[in-house]
Order: C-alpha cells, then sequence, then structure tokens
C-alpha cells in the first residue's frame, strides 16, 4: 500500500513538474486589446491599441499615447509620451505570464517598485 502511495506520487510530481503555460507572446506584439481592472469599488475598462513601438490608450473617453520598449518576446516596458504628472513620467514593466487563442494574462509593476499586480488582456481585433 505505502509502496503504491509513493510510485503514484513520484509519477504524478513528474507528470505536474513537465507542465508548461502556453506562451505565444509574438501573437500579441500587434492589435486591439481590452483590459478590465476594479478600481476602488467599480469595475472600468480600457481599450488600447499597440503597434510593436506605439501603445494608445483609450479610457473614459479620452487617449493617451505612450512608447513600447520589447526587452524579449514576452516582456517590455510602457512609457508615456505625454505624462500630465510625476507618476505619470514612471515607466510599467509589463511581462506576459501565459497565453491562449486570443488573451494573455500578465504581471506589471512601476520599473523599480517590488509590488505586482496581474491582469488579462483579451485581443479582440
Amino acid at each position: 500500500m505505502l509502496k503504491e502511495f509513493i510510485v503514484s506520487f513520484v509519477l504524478l510530481l513528474l507528470l505536474t513538474s513537465c507542465y508548461q503555460p502556453q506562451r505565444d507572446c509574438k501573437a500579441f506584439k500587434d492589435g486591439k486589446f481590452t483590459f478590465t481592472t476594479v478600481i476602488g469599488d467599480k469595475e472600468v475598462s480600457t481599450t488600447f491599441v499597440r503597434s510593436r513601438a506605439l501603445e494608445i490608450d483609450y479610457f473614459q473617453g479620452k487617449s493617451d499615447s505612450s512608447s513600447v520598449r520589447w526587452i524579449n518576446d514576452c516582456e517590455y516596458v510602457v512609457k508615456k509620451m505625454h505624462p500630465k504628472n510625476k507618476a505619470e513620467e514612471k515607466s510599467v514593466h509589463m511581462k506576459i505570464l501565459s497565453t491562449t487563442d486570443n488573451s494573455y494574462t500578465f504581471e506589471y509593476n512601476i520599473v523599480g517598485d517590488p509590488k505586482k499586480s496581474r491582469g488579462t488582456a483579451i485581443k479582440t481585433n
């Protein structure tokens, strides 16, 4: 009984350690996306269009442009081109963790800040 348990446990451990989430990051370098998050107690959505080195965000009827610098296929840094205050001058590091056919899950933080957040962007085109 104990021997069967150990063999099953080792087999399960081997099978789960081989799992790698899908990460086809190149498919998300360009396109139109939506991202929904909670600010305070309200759920809000933003739409953005990215073409490799440029990203234009549309939020609450206003647009804002940012430069995009790709570090590798799955990581990039976004910096607002026309910041309106000191907080907007800070760059944001984005890392794509996993992908599906039409979405990606990412982790992001202000460059230099250890606090990271997660989100999911859905490709709409």
